[in-house]
């Protein structure tokens, strides 16, 4: 006769289809629903919908003759009104318009808006707004918890939530320039999210989601706080981020093993220079099409990213020393960089 066990047996028995949860299980599991469903209610209130009219004839049908509709998220910093957003959200807008969680809407004006790291700042004028801050994206630890949350529609919000996947990661911006200090998360970026807040348990502000990578089944990016938050001071203080330039078209390139043996120049890899603007910086210290720049004030210069995130504001108007190799010597010339 076949042994047949009974119904409360069960509960006690090692069955590998099934699992016994204690009270314990369920606490942690009621713990992480609780910290995202309280980060939720507290950041919510201070995530934006931003409806931008641009140039252009897309969703001609929605929008009038010539303009293009585009929507996206921001969350507000300061009880004034300063607003942080992506750059291609509001870049090029004729029109912005605002609308909080609370059913109040506003016209949006541009304060600044930076390119080269996807971020924008716009200013709303109302009183009693709810706000973010910006928390230390240098003391992130991969596996946190990451919490995305963006008002797509207008008058209600979205959230997912995830963790950090990865730290330092970089991205392409829409300019060309290199985006450093990227996190990468898992927490769903839906459509029209883009510019709100990446948040971590305590809802401190940890980055500023700017990118899904669509055929990587929902890898997600943000730009880290602590560069939002040193860009975003830029742009209300001055409008924009200060950058140099020195006039020229080159190409990363490797460098023959003869002349590393013979110059012993700390680098594998230099910049080939392609073209050189008449007049600019480059020109008049005298470097010429052709010259392969190894060094940028003694700092060894193998990409041309690496050459962008040189030339910042502090390399704006001063002499900058360059070593460059032309026809197998190894030559140094002075530069003064000019603001972009």
């Amino acid at each position: 006769m076949e042994n047949i066990m009974p119904l409360e047996g069960l509960a006690g028995a090692t069955n590998p289809q099934r699992r016994n949860f204690s009270e314990s299980d369920f606490a942690l599991l009621d713990a992480y629903s609780q910290t995202v469903t309280r980060v939720a209610r507290r950041a919510s209130d201070a995530v934006v919908h931003l409806n931008v009219q641009k140039n252009g004839a897309e969703n001609a049908r929605q929008t009038p003759p010539g303009a293009a509709a585009g929507t996206g998220s921001g969350f507000v910093i300061s009880s004034d009104g300063y607003v942080v957003t992506n750059s291609h959200v509001v870049s090029g807008a004729l029109q912005i318009d605002a609308s909080l969680p609370d059913g109040r809407s506003f016209r949006a004006r541009v304060v600044g808006d930076d390119p080269a790291t996807d971020i924008a700042v716009v200013k709303i004028d109302g009183d009693n707004l709810s706000t973010l801050a910006f928390g230390e994206s240098d003391r992130l630890q991969v596996g946190q918890i990451a919490i995305a949350i963006g008002n797509p529609y207008g008058f209600q919000y979205t959230v997912t939530a995830g963790v950090v996947s990865a730290l330092g990661r970089t991205l392409r911006s829409q300019n060309g320039r290199l985006i450093d200090d990227v996190i990468q998360t898992d927490a769903a970026l839906n459509p029209g999210n883009s510019g709100g807040p990446l948040v971590d348990s305590l809802g401190n502000v940890i980055g500023v989601n700017t990118a899904v990578i669509l055929s990587a089944q929902g890898i997600c990016f943000a730009v880290a706080s602590n560069l939002a938050r040193y860009v975003v001071g830029k742009l209300i203080l001055e409008g924009r981020v200060r950058r140099g330039f020195l006039g020229i078209g080159a190409q990363a390139v490797p460098l023959p093993p003869k002349w590393l043996q013979t110059l012993e120049v700390n680098t594998k890899g230099g910049i080939q220079i392609q073209n050189v603007e008449p007049g600019g910086p480059a020109a008049q210290a005298g470097i010429l099409p052709g010259d392969v720049l190894v060094q940028f004030e003694g700092k060894p210069v193998d990409s041309i990213d690496l050459l962008h995130k040189l030339l910042d504001e502090n390399s704006i108007g001063r002499q900058i020393g360059l070593w460059v190799l032309r026809n197998g010597e190894l030559k140094n010339f002075a530069v003064v960089p000019r603001e972009m």
